[in-house]
């Protein structure tokens, strides 16, 4: 079993807040960890709403069923199931505040759903559990987020030689797991077939499956890239507004996830178009129909890829940084642009910008030259991930990078 870097997170919130939510997508390895967090608590219960006895009750009568649970920790996994359990829950809350009284767990965000987003609004803590980053992999706690942020220069690292083959490796513990590709790739199917059947089926009610799919499937064509919705719907074949929705529920189940714009003036970020990209490469590469071998072949897509691939690894950090910052994407009106931007609740930002090359040039880092002088006094430090081996300085707080300084 992998030591999950969030767990000390969930359980800090379980001491002083009545309801803890992790979420997150199914098979990352949401119910391990809460059976792991409830091992360490005295006379905790859990109880899987995958198992359809409690289901049945669940949705019959939601308030009975929280009444029967008991006065200690409760363990309800796969929250979204049932999510009229939600205001049951904050009722009961709102009559016994005691902290740590429920961990729930969802393979969807209940929380963007009609009539639940606001049941639990300052009565709970939330956290998002990605598949399984490089530092986990690997035993140890990445740290790279905050040493950007505090000024410090990235950790050494020597240059990884496996990218490829973790990029399409993933991060699911199942898929990790399996050693032949094939094996990963029978996995990486029977995963997508099942979100876009059965849980899918739990949150929405879709009229056309076969536009999802083929939504997911463009979308892994296209990870890295700017969110066009007119663009999109034109090419599916679809009205914008079903697009949008779809485009929606993708999020909600955590295979998609948008990475805003970032601009001086907060109010145009709102303006600007995100990027989107697939949470894990294992599934993009499996629904690209890409393996190894394909992909170092495929040198223009590999940089999208490895763009997708450095931002999960940073968002799956955010989950544990001190600094708590807020990813977001760089393009100037000249041009310029920077894959990666994170920024903190001071308003400090960093510029990580991602070349699927072994070497970098000088011109490599004009977006981040230009973010750095848009953000003024803010701007920390930018680094340029790169695929090669050694760091190299371009400057005052610019520094180029191997790719594996992220779990160094």
């Amino acid at each position: 079993m992998y030591e999950r870097s969030l767990q000390p997170s969930i359980e800090d919130a379980l001491g002083d807040t009545p309801v803890v939510m992790v979420v997150g997508p199914r098979q990352a390895g949401k119910t391990t960890l809460v059976k792991a967090v409830a091992a360490g608590r005295t006379g905790t219960s859990y109880v899987t709403l995958d198992d359809l006895l409690p289901l049945e009750a669940a949705r019959a009568d939601p308030v009975g069923f929280v009444a029967g649970l008991g006065t200690r920790t409760v363990v309800i996994d796969e929250i979204q199931k049932a999510p009229d359990l939600l205001p049951a829950i904050k009722a009961s809350v709102d009559r016994d505040r005691r902290p740590g009284r429920f961990l729930l767990t969802g393979s969807a965000n209940v929380l963007t759903l009609p009539r639940v987003a606001e049941s639990l609004a300052g009565r709970m803590e939330l956290a998002t559990l990605w598949p399984l980053s490089q530092g986990e992999l690997a035993s140890h706690r990445e740290a790279f987020v905050d040493r950007l942020l505090r000024a410090e220069p990235p950790a050494r690292a020597q240059g990884a030689t496996d990218v490829m083959e973790r990029l399409v490796r993933g991060g699911y513990p199942e898929a990790v797991s399996r050693a032949r590709p094939e094996r990963r790739r029978a996995f990486f199917d029977a995963y997508v077939a099942s979100l876009l059947t059965r849980d899918v089926r739990d949150i929405a009610n879709i009229e056309d499956p076969g536009a999802l799919r083929r939504l997911l499937h463009l979308a892994a064509t296209r990870s890295g890239g700017l969110l066009n919705h007119s663009e999109l719907a034109r090419t599916l074949g679809l009205p914008v507004s079903t697009l949008k929705r779809y485009l929606a529920l993708l999020e909600a189940l955590f295979l998609v996830r948008l990475v805003p714009a970032w601009a001086s003036n907060r109010g145009k970020r709102l303006v600007r178009a995100p990027k989107f990209h697939l949470v894990d490469t294992g599934v993009l590469l499996a629904l690209a129909g890409l393996a190894t071998a394909a992909l170092e072949q495929e040198r223009t897509f590999l940089g999208s890829v490895l763009e997708s691939f450095v931002a999960g690894e940073l968002t799956k950090q955010l989950g544990w940084s001190r600094a708590k910052p807020v990813l977001h994407h760089f393009r100037s009106h000249g041009g310029h642009e920077v894959d990666l931007v994170l920024e903190d609740e001071r308003g400090r930002i960093v510029g990580v910008e991602v070349k699927a090359s072994a070497t970098v040039h000088a011109s490599d880092l004009n977006g981040l030259r230009a973010l750095a002088e848009m953000a003024g006094r803010s701007w920390v430090q930018g680094v340029v991930l790169h695929l090669g081996a050694g760091s190299v300085a371009f400057g005052p707080g610019l520094t180029a990078c191997p790719i594996d300084t992220l779990w160094a």
